[in-house]
């Protein structure tokens, strides 16, 4: 499965400008908080149109656009590049000379198509655990972990870690004898 690695890049068409921004996403929720970001970062933008997937949820919007020429160009460049958890927003800066509706489908295929080129990356299925172990293990756990991403360290009479952890790196943990894996959440994609 592939996403993408955020990023944003503009495109100017006929003196209007397409910025286009994507996002690795997990959750809907998520898609509300950077659609808003959007919106504070280019205040006064004609349109903020988007389209994301995530899992079996596919979503997109003209935004005012007229229909079909924004949303949907947007959405089938995701589903061509065969992405998943991944948002992807343009916003338009009108600039008073009209495209037409072949023109827009065009224009927002291209920012699109630009912004994830050289931006995608393979999902990898995991979780989120937490693993308590002793103070004599964490070089070889610091190690073993060298491409999790931990979201918490706690130092207490043992060391507590939070982590993202691909499935293939939890099966190396569970080896171990004296570490605690308590499971958070499961089915994730790093």
């Amino acid at each position: 499965m592939l996403s993408v690695t955020k990023n944003e890049n503009i495109l100017i068409i006929k003196n209007s400008k397409f910025i286009c921004q994507i996002y690795s996403i997990n959750k809907e929720i998520e898609f509300n908080e950077l659609l808003e970001k959007a919106k504070q970062k280019y205040p006064n933008a004609t349109h903020y149109c988007y389209a994301y997937i995530i899992d079996n949820i596919k979503r997109e919007s003209d935004d005012g656009e007229p229909s079909g020429t924004a949303g949907i160009p947007i959405l089938q460049v995701l589903e061509k590049n065969n992405l998943n958890q991944v948002l992807c927003i343009v916003i338009r800066y009108f600039g008073k000379i009209k495209l037409g509706a072949g023109g827009l489908v065009r224009a927002y295929t291209k920012a699109a198509t630009m912004c994830i080129k050289d931006h995608i990356i393979e999902l990898i299925e995991g979780s989120i655990i937490e693993i308590t172990f002793p103070y004599s293990l964490s070089k070889t756990i610091d190690y073993l972990l060298e491409n999790s991403i931990i979201m918490n360290k706690e130092f207490k009479e043992q060391i507590i870690y939070q982590i993202k952890i691909t499935n293939e790196t939890l099966k190396k943990l569970e080896k171990f004898s004296n570490i605690t894996i308590k499971i958070l959440n499961t089915n994730i994609y790093i």
